[in-house]
């Protein structure tokens, strides 16, 4: 399945907090099988979310650029099956 153009977000490494580049994005938890319901988040005027399924917090950091991640593993890549 494709995103298009909204970045996909993971925790699999159960970290605390994940900053990213982009103020709306999907969470999906961890990574496929193991995954949560795909969210869309949106962090509007604010610089922090919680995703509400597996509770990690997003942090938004400008100079990262957008659909990137620090940790940069935290960036989920769909591959055509």
């Amino acid at each position: 399945m494709a995103h298009g153009t909204t970045p996909h977000f993971h925790n699999t490494q159960g970290l605390r907090s994940i900053e990213i580049g982009s103020k709306e994005f999907q969470c999906i938890g961890a990574l496929p099988p193991f995954d949560h319901p795909h969210i869309f988040l949106d962090m509007g005027k604010g610089d922090e979310i919680v995703c509400p399924y597996c509770s990690t917090l997003y942090i938004y950091k400008a100079e990262l650029g957008a659909g990137h991640a620090n940790p940069p593993s935290a960036i989920f890549e769909a591959h055509a099956a």
